[in-house]
Parts: C-alpha cells; structure tokens; sequence
C-alpha cells in the first residue's frame, strides 16, 4: 500500500458520506465500495481480474449517474479518478 491509494480511499469514502452520496441507490454504494476494495487491495492488474472488472464497473456507473442528472460531470470525473487512484500506479490518473 501507499499513502497514495490510502488518502483516494479516503476521498472515496467521504464522497459516499457527502451530499451526492445521498442520491445514490444501495446497490450503487455497495458497488463502489466493492470497487475501493478491490482496486485498494490489488498488487497487480495484470493477474488480478477482479480489479479490472472494478474498474469498468465504477466508469459505467459514474456515466450512469451523469446520465440520470444525478451527479454533476464533475463530480462522477472525480469519484472516478480517486476510485482508480486506489488501485496500482497503471490505474491512477
């Protein structure tokens, strides 16, 4: 781990926790805490499927979310970037 991933983790965390975190379903939370998890603990993407699939997963729903008015671009860009900024270096942007 790196204190890289650990403050995106943080990030993400306080984003489910803040105001656009309240217009997300249960199921949405789940699956983005899924996703933090298993990008957070990922040593290596190339052998870890799980994580890549995390990855799709939180960009579809981050498209979703923008898509239902929801969220604003800005934020679902941000909630992106710290979701994969949790994982191995290929992953952060």
């Amino acid at each position: 781990m790196t204190s890289r991933r650990a403050e995106a983790y943080g990030r993400v965390m306080r984003a489910l926790e803040g105001p656009d975190g309240e217009s997300l379903l249960p199921a949405e939370v789940q699956s983005i805490r899924e996703a933090t998890d298993s990008l957070f603990f990922c040593e290596d993407l190339d052998s870890d499927d799980a994580a890549r699939e995390a990855a799709d997963q939180i960009a579809d729903l981050a498209v979703d979310l923008v898509e239902s008015g929801r969220w604003s671009e800005e934020a679902a860009e941000q909630l992106v970037s710290d979701v994969l900024a949790c994982g191995p270096v290929a992953f952060a942007g």
